[in-house]
């Protein structure tokens, strides 16, 4: 059976084919470049990693854009606080972006648009709004969408009208004809730095978040590809507008089929900046290695809620060692995949069934199983090639199991003057929670007037 796909906007799992046999084109929603990278970037970036690594497997061409968003409300109060510009700042966070990434095991996408090259298509997808009597102007100098004129809206959420009726959602005092309604084109603000406009028909100004995505994925893969992507915090608005902008100007479907990863919990509470929970990759790398943050993520299902937590993490890690361990055990032979083998055919057939990622790793744990079994330097082989589709198991095995040991002073140094550092911010909600990752991994701090010491428990 062939590969089958949750498809939100159907809201069922849906036989998949390309548009163009044998080539997937794939647009997803990337990040919004004033900060370092959280955990809920790397939850949608290896989700999506995995979709991009199994269509390879499974033989398909695929040309996936992943956009960056370089200009945005935050991305300019941000570089105003920095006293630096725009470029400078985003440029920075992108390099960290792909960093982050790059640890992760997280392939690159064949495309990675940025939003301030695609301005002038931006303008263009509005003037076409405009004339089709989608797109307003107001006095504010603002071009907004008419949400009431876009027959279909609400599909992708499943909200009707009256549900996500303005009065009840908001208060709006900006011009809008009705609240529903949201922002194409923003009028350059007397206090915004130069780098932060752009000349258009409509006057100085920059392009509203959602048409960012619609002009970038349109000019990138046609104005109808086969999948888009993205958190499920985007379903609504973000991804329900992009449907009314490229469907009202172009008078065709966007995508085929509609893809969510699920949302990411810390410690059974929902990630939040204010809650003082909130993690970046590069916050997380310093406690736990890379291949086991990946590998926890991977074990859960892609739609499914994500919970993390130092005790999911050091399970995530020693499960982990059980595979390197029967890699270690037996030398791994070359092997190519013959998909009609037992373990593989298995491994296929979770994989198909919508990336279904958990049933996929117990096929590598039975394998470990009868790899231990067996000393079968094959079946060691063919665990280290599935575990490669999935992005695991390619590093050398006494690398992984010695480097996993435990933490080496440098590294709890640098927790330690983390966790000062969070005291002195009054962020003591972090500096408990490095306090508690430290406990987890058996290092004890001991606090004085002179300083924290530690020692291993």
């Amino acid at each position: 059976m062939g590969l089958r796909i949750y498809n939100t906007l159907k809201r069922g799992l849906e036989n998949f084919s390309p548009l163009q046999a044998g080539h997937v084109r794939m647009y997803v929603c990337g990040m919004t470049v004033y900060d370092y990278c959280h955990l809920g970037h790397a939850r949608s970036m290896i989700a999506f990693d995995l979709v991009q690594r199994w269509l390879k497997a499974s033989g398909y061409q695929i040309t996936y854009a992943r956009n960056i968003t370089d200009i945005d409300d935050k991305i300019i109060r941000r570089a105003v606080e920095n006293n630096e510009s725009i470029r400078s700042l985003t440029d920075r966070m992108i390099e960290a972006l792909h960093v982050d990434a790059d640890s992760l095991g997280i392939e690159r996408p064949t495309r990675e648009p940025r939003a301030t090259d695609y301005v002038p298509q931006m303008l263009g997808l509005i003037d076409q709004l405009e004339k089709k009597g989608l797109a307003y102007l107001v006095a504010s100098g603002d071009v907004n969408f008419a949400v009431r004129k876009f027959k279909g809206y609400g599909k992708l959420s499943g909200k009707s009208l009256d549900e996500l009726h303005a009065g009840e959602r908001v208060a709006v005092l900006d011009g809008k004809e009705d609240p529903l309604d949201f922002v194409l084109w923003k009028n350059a603000k007397a206090d915004e730095p130069q780098d932060a406009k752009w000349d258009s028909q409509y006057g100085a100004g920059r392009p509203g978040w959602h048409i960012e995505c619609s002009a970038m994925s349109c000019a990138l893969l046609g104005e109808t590809f086969d999948i888009h992507g993205g958190g499920a915090d985007l379903q609504f608005p973000h991804h329900e507008n992009e449907i009314a902008q490229s469907e009202g100007a172009q008078g065709k479907a966007l995508a085929n089929v509609w893809m969510h990863n699920g949302f990411i919990n810390i410690d059974n509470k929902k990630m939040s900046k204010s809650l003082g929970n909130f993690f970046t990759i590069r916050d997380v790398l310093k406690v736990f290695d890379a291949e086991t943050i990946r590998f926890f993520v991977v074990r859960s299902h892609y739609r499914s809620l994500l919970n993390y937590s130092d005790v999911h993490l050091n399970d995530a890690k020693s499960s982990l060692k059980r595979l390197y361990t029967a890699l270690d055990s037996v030398s791994p032979a070359q092997v190519t995949i013959d998909w009609t083998h037992t373990y593989a055919s298995r491994f296929q057939a979770a994989m198909n069934e919508d990336f279904g990622t958990p049933e996929a790793v117990a096929v590598l744990f039975d394998l470990a199983t009868e790899v231990n079994r067996t000393q079968s330097a094959e079946l060691s082989g063919l665990l280290k090639q599935l575990g490669g589709i999935l992005g695991l198991l390619q590093s050398p095995p006494q690398s992984f199991l010695q480097a996993g040991a435990s933490l080496d002073d440098t590294a709890i140094q640098q927790l330690i003057q983390d966790r000062a550092h969070a005291k002195a911010n009054k962020d003591f909600a972090k500096a408990d929670a490095i306090r508690k990752s430290l406990a987890d991994q058996g290092i004890v701090l001991k606090d004085s007037p002179t300083g924290t010491q530690w020692e291993r428990a």
